[in-house]
């Protein structure tokens, strides 16, 4: 009797110190030397303390952990929360063999690719995107990040785009005509009217999609004529977004030229990706609904210097559209930003690679804008547009643990947003020293 009471107080003295050790090893402490939180000023020589995947506290002075909590050593750095790019397509990277690659890999080799991707993308800094298209691939590889099979940012992911036929979403546009028998339809994304709108958006909420993209005009690397026209009807558009509202999603609208883009927003779409043609009285009707542009600069100077630089690297069609795309949505982003229209940072990266997203900022500061006005749209702007401002995009207690660190200031120098060398997502150290290889 007495042995089994020794033996049974062993026991719970042991799984005590074995979850009291548990607890104190999920605690981290960071030494920030300067931390900008985006919700306050900010502020030098803190202690960040991390407890599980959620902000804790922030306090005063360089703290001393106690036993058993980790402690990471940032006190030449400048810390931020995570970044969020609300414009990317993980499943592919712009090259010379882009356009045969649809009938040469298969979902499994985009997947393994993406994931490669995605690692490279949290690598530099980026905890948050938003996925705005490709094969539904994208779907899960959010869902083998969501479970630990992969290394990646969160992910909200809209599946396939939606497209009217021959749009921008078309994968079939330039292709042999009966090659794709039959013709792809709304399951896939490709839609006509407005009942085929409605099933098209029940469909890929159906397979697991965050939200909804649409493709309102044609676009820049699509193999059609023109990116500029407007590919769908107001009745469309509406439907469009009623029936997302209905299944509690967002609308994002791929836009370039004006008249697609104002039937859009009228429609009462969340954000516009692109804008490059958005006209002043579009940019007035935006402030009014509350929609949000999502400009995706460096994009635009990837298809431009590609397409003057780089011979062969795009097909005739396309190269004709892509030059005059990067100065444009730079000099719209400088007449957006000066009238006060909601900008959330977008990349477009797929466009070029992966990895180098934090170019964006530097374009920003060229367009015009200020760098705590960028930092913001990247960080609590771009969470306010994915509904997630209550758990990411400012370092406050109670939200998760998504933290970077870079070398300088990038209130005072912008660039340093491409000099990441530490990086927590959830709580969980992704990086901590600058990379062997570059992004």
């Amino acid at each position: 009797m007495y042995l089994s009471r020794f033996l049974l107080h062993a026991l719970l003295v042991s799984f005590f110190i074995t979850i009291t050790a548990s607890v104190l090893a999920q605690t981290t402490y960071l030494h920030c030397g300067r931390l900008i939180p985006i919700s306050g000023e900010p502020q030098s020589t803190v202690t960040l303390v991390v407890d599980g995947n959620k902000i804790a506290r922030i306090e005063k002075g360089y703290v001393q952990p106690p036993k058993g909590a980790a402690l990471i050593d940032l006190k030449d750095k400048t810390v931020l929360p995570g970044l969020i790019d609300c414009h990317v397509h993980l499943e592919s990277e712009q090259s010379k063999s882009s356009y045969t690659e649809r009938f040469t890999l298969n979902d499994a080799d985009i997947a393994f690719r993406a994931a490669v991707y995605a690692r490279r993308t949290l690598e530099a800094g980026f905890t948050t995107v938003r996925d705005l298209g490709g094969r539904g691939v994208n779907i899960m590889l959010r869902n083998a990040i969501n479970q630990g099979w992969a290394t990646g940012p969160r992910i909200l992911t809209a599946g396939h785009v939606i497209s009217i036929t021959g749009g921008h979403g078309d994968a079939t546009t330039g292709a042999r005509w009966d090659l794709f028998d039959p013709p792809l339809g709304a399951e896939d994304g490709i839609a006509d009217g407005p009942d085929a709108c409605r099933t098209a958006v029940r469909n890929q909420v159906k397979r697991g999609a965050d939200l909804i993209k649409v493709t309102a005009t044609g676009g820049v690397l699509s193999l059609a004529r023109d990116g500029r026209l407007p590919h769908y009807a107001e009745d469309e558009l509406e439907t469009i977004v009623r029936t997302a509202r209905d299944l509690g999603v967002n609308v994002a609208a791929h836009a370039h030229g004006d008249e697609g883009m104002r039937r859009a927003v009228a429609a009462g779409v969340a954000s516009i990706e692109h804008g490059t043609f958005m006209s002043d009285t579009t940019m007035a009707l935006m402030k009014k609904m509350g929609t949000w542009y999502v400009p995706t600069l460096t994009a635009g100077q990837a298809v431009t210097d590609s397409a003057l630089y780089a011979r062969g690297f795009f097909p005739e069609v396309v190269r004709v559209k892509a030059i005059e795309i990067g100065p444009k949505i730079a000099e719209t982003l400088g007449r957006a930003y000066r009238q006060g229209v909601k900008i959330a940072f977008g990349t477009d990266a797929g466009v070029f690679p992966h990895g180098k997203n934090a170019l964006e900022f530097k374009y920003m500061a060229m367009a015009g804008m200020k760098n705590t006005d960028i930092l913001r749209s990247a960080t609590l702007d771009a969470a306010t547009l994915l509904r997630m401002d209550n758990t990411i995009g400012t370092i406050e207690p109670g939200k998760l643990a998504d933290l970077i660190a870079t070398d300088g200031d990038p209130l005072s120098d912008i660039d340093a947003m491409q000099r990441i060398v530490f990086v927590m997502k959830d709580g969980k150290v992704v990086r901590n020293g600058k990379l062997e290889t570059g992004n």
